[in-house]
């Protein structure tokens, strides 16, 4: 059955895929039935070998604009623990493939919980990011009081989250939550440029570095640095390797193929 809220295109750029969020009357409000087709195309997509990088979007006017709170409105507790819905949202943060949000206009709530589950974002000059859970009397619940915080500090992510305040691209980009701000008729080119900047590497060594960056995040430094180091010794038992080091020395571009 083809996805009913997400569209998948397969080579934007060469070894680049991107998928469209595709709900735009409901500012692509994250419901069930898209986040699990969202999970399952970036499954399949994590297992392509022809793909090494994803692009996730929108649309110029919404990235999402937060969860279906039609959908939750009437649930009760023991009705959310059985849905589980937060399980999808497991799944996807373990997609080894890097991904690379492409955000303009909204990215509330559930939808900037999203864009940090990627590992980079772009951001068009009306992109807006906020957790404004706490005005329909409830918070964050899919990583908005955790990696906001990590990205951000406390003190700025508390106001977000405490006020429901939005903030403007130029801000998230201040404040370290972006990587860069371009005019909304760029923002997907732009993406698509650095997927394919990051597609163009050797896909075992950005796996294991994408890996080994998530990792500082959950450890230690001793840990994390110890980590670091396995990923590293591991990466010399790749072609892509020989390849790579072998080209520096002979002053020609690498030909990396995955192995």
């Amino acid at each position: 059955m083809l996805p009913q809220f997400i569209t998948v295109h397969q080579n934007v750029a060469p070894h680049v895929a991107h998928i469209r969020l595709n709900r735009p009357n409901e500012l692509n409000a994250l419901n069930l039935q898209l986040m699990g087709e969202l999970r399952d195309a970036l499954k399949a997509l994590d297992a392509d070998d022809d793909i090494r990088a994803i692009v996730l979007s929108g649309n110029d006017k919404a990235f999402a604009a937060g969860a279906d709170i039609r959908e939750m409105a009437n649930k009760s507790a023991i009705d959310m623990f059985i849905t589980d819905q937060f399980s999808t949202w497991d799944a996807i943060k373990k997609i080894k493939k890097p991904m690379i949000a492409a955000v303009s206009g909204f990215a509330l709530g559930g939808g900037c919980e999203l864009t940090m589950l990627c590992d980079m974002i772009v951001a068009s000059e009306t992109a807006r990011f906020g957790q404004p859970e706490i005005k329909i009397g409830v918070m964050p619940g899919a990583g908005g009081t955790q990696r906001l915080t990590r990205a951000i500090g406390k003190a700025r992510a508390m106001e977000m989250v405490l006020t429901g305040r939005f903030i403007t691209a130029q801000e998230a980009l201040d404040a370290g939550l972006i990587n860069k701000v371009v005019p909304v008729e760029l923002y997907l080119q732009e993406a698509i440029k650095l997927a394919s900047e990051i597609a163009a590497l050797s896909p075992l060594a950005v796996k294991m570095a994408k890996e080994a960056v998530l990792k500082s995040f959950d450890t230690t430094l001793e840990e994390g640095l110890h980590f670091e180091r396995k990923n590293f010794y591991l990466l010399f038992a790749a072609e892509d390797q020989k390849e790579g080091m072998q080209a520096f020395v002979e002053k020609r571009a690498p030909v990396f193929k995955g192995r």
